[in-house]
């Protein structure tokens, strides 16, 4: 029982000693020297019960808080992605919606100048019918028709 006890105790010993230098080795390192000699430094020392809760909590925090900021850098890459499809979604819808607007000006505007193709068409017929006097054509034919008839006249 004895030999067992001495054993552990000198495991424990051990266990302190490489404590103890990954501690001073810790204490070495010119960021923790320069970290220890900041007024916070020098109050965490004074209060270990303190500077262990800090430590805890630092350590326990960093799960959390790394997920966080992942969650976030998702958050706004799927955003730029998604903003990327709804810009090219509504510029698609933009486009449609035109090519529908242009198509129906253009159906518009032909069916426009048919209907007023239609009516000069008709109208000129009428007046030309009924009033070849005010058409050039009628002028020269009324000309060739006054010619013919001065022409009857002289050979009578």
């Amino acid at each position: 029982m004895q030999h067992s006890s001495n054993n552990s105790m000198t495991e424990i010993q051990q266990l302190w000693g490489s404590l103890i230098s990954r501690l001073n080795h810790l204490y070495d390192d010119p960021k923790v020297a320069q970290l220890m000699n900041t007024r916070l430094g020098q109050y965490l020392s004074s209060h270990p019960v303190l500077a262990l809760t800090v430590l805890l909590f630092s350590a326990m925090a960093v799960l959390p808080v790394g997920f966080f900021l992942l969650f976030a850098l998702v958050t706004v890459i799927m955003m730029a992605v998604g903003f990327v499809f709804f810009e090219a979604f509504l510029l698609c819808v933009g486009g449609l919606t035109l090519l529908c607007v242009l198509s129906g000006i253009a159906f518009l505007s032909v069916m426009v100048s048919f209907i007023f193709n239609v009516f000069y068409i008709t109208i000129s017929n009428i007046l030309s019918r009924y009033y070849p006097h005010l058409t050039k054509q009628g002028q020269a034919q009324r000309k060739d028709s006054e010619f013919e008839a001065s022409r009857q006249k002289q050979m009578q």
